[in-house]
């Protein structure tokens, strides 16, 4: 299966070269402001790409979908999977997202660090093959220009519990990679950089059941 990830185009998807593929994800701020005219102008490419599965977590930056929560099946197409403290099997394997990042609730799918956050990383089930997230873990490929890292102490926490084999990521726009442990990998898929720059291709990942 050949899985294509891309994060934080920021409504610049018209600009990224997208490669062919089985599963294509994308790990959160696909628009800019937040409007629902960005949205919606997202989700009609997106939904026309040719991969068989299309699936999406939003970002800190999509306000519209967080403030439709409710009507989510009105203006998501119907062949995308978004995935919002819920996951989805294809062929298999398990694919479980969520949008949250830490944060004082100014931006879109904020939580607080610590317990609140935790309890969003606790539904995250055991046999979950590929995280999807907005926010890296802490100190993984989470590092701002100053040296700061702002990922998640407690999605580190949880990733490392249940051993999760691969974790998509964005947020993080100068820390674009992939990063391997004995574990998990790593995959931060932003593809502008902080000048908002169409900087880095599509990663593209061939799993291959064993």
């Amino acid at each position: 299966m050949k899985i294509i990830c891309i994060a934080d185009t920021h409504n610049k998807h018209n600009d990224i070269n997208i490669p062919p593929g089985d599963v294509i994800v994308h790990a959160g701020d696909f628009t800019e402001a937040g409007t629902r005219s960005e949205t919606i102008n997202f989700l009609t490419w997106f939904s026309a790409l040719p991969h068989s599965h299309k699936i999406i977590v939003p970002g800190n930056h999509d306000f519209y979908l967080q403030k439709n929560l409710e009507n989510l099946n009105e203006i998501i197409p119907h062949n995308i999977h978004c995935l919002i403290d819920s996951g989805v099997e294809i062929e298999n394997l398990k694919f479980w997202g969520s949008p949250f990042t830490p944060g004082n609730g100014r931006w879109a799918f904020n939580k607080a660090r610590g317990k609140e956050i935790r309890k969003t990383w606790d539904l995250v089930p055991v046999g979950t093959d590929f995280l999807i997230t907005h926010t890296p873990a802490y100190g993984v490929l989470d590092e701002l220009d100053n040296k700061q890292h702002i990922g998640c102490e407690e999605l580190w926490k949880r990733v490392k519990e249940v051993k999760i084999p691969y974790h998509i990521f964005g947020h993080i726009h100068n820390d674009y990679g992939i990063v391997r442990t004995r574990n998990t990998t790593y995959i931060n898929a932003s593809i502008l950089d902080n000048r908002y720059r169409v900087i880095n291709s599509p990663i593209i990942f061939n799993y291959i059941s064993s």
